[in-house]
């Protein structure tokens, strides 16, 4: 077991392989939120992900501001990173339909990221960038 340096943290989130990765947020009342996200990892190491506004990892995130993510190779020999930080928050039209569409082709090819970065890339959806104030990040956990 080992700690991942900056450049493997970077290589383990924008993949190959292409990962989902488990977004964690604080609802009101104090529980915890974990869901699933597509994502992109920009070279300073933030993240950008897209959301409904009215959902429940929406609503959180422009309450307080805050979250982690984490995402993990489930294969052996194993691996994970968690990225904990603020959030910056945009609706601008422009921002949301060329962040839906990286994240689509990441996930669902070329072929298909204009179809869907138009279906998120819509009023109504936010564009979360999460900024890597803490990251913890492990590569051969069974070694």
């Amino acid at each position: 077991m080992g700690k991942m340096t900056g450049e493997e943290v970077q290589a383990f989130l924008a993949g190959p392989p292409v990962r989902t990765g488990k977004l964690a947020t604080v609802r009101a009342d104090g529980r915890a939120h974990v869901a699933p996200i597509w994502f992109d990892v920009q070279d300073d190491g933030s993240v950008y992900f897209n959301t409904g506004h009215d959902t429940v990892k929406g609503r959180n995130l422009v309450r307080n501001g805050r979250a982690a993510l984490c995402v993990d190779d489930e294969q052996p020999p194993f691996a994970f990173v968690v990225i904990e930080g603020p959030v910056e928050i945009s609706e601008e039209p422009e921002l949301l339909v060329r962040t839906a569409t990286r994240i689509a082709a990441r996930y669902m090819g070329d072929e298909h990221a204009e179809e869907y970065g138009g279906r998120n890339g819509v009023p109504g959806e936010l564009v979360v960038r999460l900024l890597p104030e803490h990251v913890n990040a492990l590569k051969n956990l069974t070694e």
